[in-house]
């Protein structure tokens, strides 16, 4: 997918411009002509010779080089890449990129290319999570910048959560993503998957059976068709898909704020298994046995995502797609779901013990719409999400 594709690469200054190193490497081995630039910071933490060595190609670092404006201009260098990939994207280049300043090679390339560009960010989680950054953020995302991470775990500076750059395979695949030629390239899908877990003490949590493996099929299946796909995923068993945005939350509330902080998007697929109800004022401490008999629990309702995104007035998804898991009277109470909710499509399986379905590699759907229910027939959930992605492909394209 990616041979004779060429890739200009701008690596910021960071501990992770060291992933940068790995990167080119992957993308030279599928075939991809990668042009580095290296910003100032940059050259920090990794050498030009290693970055050239690499690449094979010479490294692009000042502005205001004689020898290289001679060779090929800046303006030129920008524009004869397929995609542009920032990795890694620091706070400071997507400050630059957001408010178009241009006062160095890496963000006048940035601000003079009309070719399509990919970001993968990182840094501090405390310079991530600042307001600042999260609006320049939301700024390149409708300037139609792609995004890929950052994700969450220990950082060079000894903070834990969202900043590590994603890993190089993760930006490949984004990267390959990005040249599908797929029916639903354009167009932008976001899908919940996996089980959510309500806390009850610190060790202790509600939660359900769901593996989120045909969650994860699904997100696959539209990343595989040109999609670019926002995942919202609770602590699944099967790992996200590759070439996607995942957001990783824990509870329902968590889910609800992701998926509302996702939004706009061209459909929304609820696959995710949302426990229904959490314990009100659940303890901080872990509970314990006691004399008295058992600890009394509280029960309150957790919101509907569904039926919240499917009854928006404004911003709501142009097809929105929710999930039935019944036990009995599949298609009764997968019908009256679908019109209690308010969404478009449901898809109902039967997840009874005996079908082997939950947590199992087939699934054996009927799909709902206004038009009446449409049986498929059993087959794995690879072949589920593929058929699902098709079809959103159908219906997207006649809107």
């Amino acid at each position: 997918m990616l041979a004779n594709k060429h890739i200009l690469l701008i690596i910021g200054g960071g501990i992770a411009a060291f992933k940068s190193l790995d990167l080119i490497r992957r993308l030279r081995e599928r075939g991809a002509q990668v042009t580095p630039v290296l910003t100032r910071a940059g050259e920090e933490f990794v050498t030009p010779l290693s970055v050239s060595a690499l690449a094979g190609n010479k490294v692009y670092r000042e502005l205001f080089d004689l020898g290289d404006e001679a060779e090929m201009g800046h303006i030129q260098l920008s524009r004869v890449a397929d995609l542009v990939v920032v990795a890694p994207a620091t706070a400071d280049l997507m400050a630059k990129m957001a408010q178009g300043l241009a006062n160095d090679l890496a963000s006048t390339l940035l601000l003079a290319t009309d070719t399509p560009v990919m970001i993968a960010p990182a840094m501090n989680v405390r310079m991530w999570d600042h307001a600042a950054t999260q609006r320049n953020l939301k700024t390149l995302q409708g300037d139609g910048i792609k995004v890929v991470g950052p994700n969450k775990g220990d950082m060079a500076c000894g903070e834990h959560g969202p900043g590590r750059m994603a890993e190089p395979m993760e930006i490949v695949a984004a990267i390959e993503a990005q040249f599908a030629d797929g029916p639903l390239q354009g167009k932008r899908i976001l899908v919940t998957s996996g089980p959510t877990h309500e806390p009850i003490d610190p060790v202790r949590y509600i939660a359900n059976r769901s593996s989120g493996a045909q969650g994860a099929a699904i997100g696959q299946a539209l990343a595989a068709q040109g999609a670019e796909v926002i995942f919202v995923t609770g602590p699944a068993d099967v790992p996200p898909p590759a070439g996607v945005k995942v957001v990783a939350v824990q509870t329902a509330q968590q889910m609800l704020e992701a998926v509302q902080d996702t939004l706009p998007v061209d459909a929304g697929v609820f696959a995710a298994a949302v426990a229904d109800w959490r314990v009100e004022g659940a303890s901080d401490k872990k509970l314990k046995k006691s004399k008295d008999g058992l600890p009394v629990l509280e029960f309150a309702e957790n919101p509907d995502i569904l039926k919240t995104v499917s009854r928006m007035e404004t911003g709501r998804p142009p097809l929105v797609i929710g999930f039935a898991a019944e036990t009995n009277d599949v298609l009764a109470h997968a019908t009256a779901k679908r019109e209690r909710k308010g969404c478009d499509w449901i898809l109902a399986n039967d997840v009874s013990p005996e079908t082997g379905i939950m947590g199992g590699s087939e699934n054996a759907v009927t799909l709902i719409t206004a038009q009446g229910a449409e049986d498929w027939p059993r087959m794995s959930k690879d072949a589920v999400a593929t058929a699902l992605a098709t079809r959103i492909a159908q219906a997207l394209g006649e809107t």
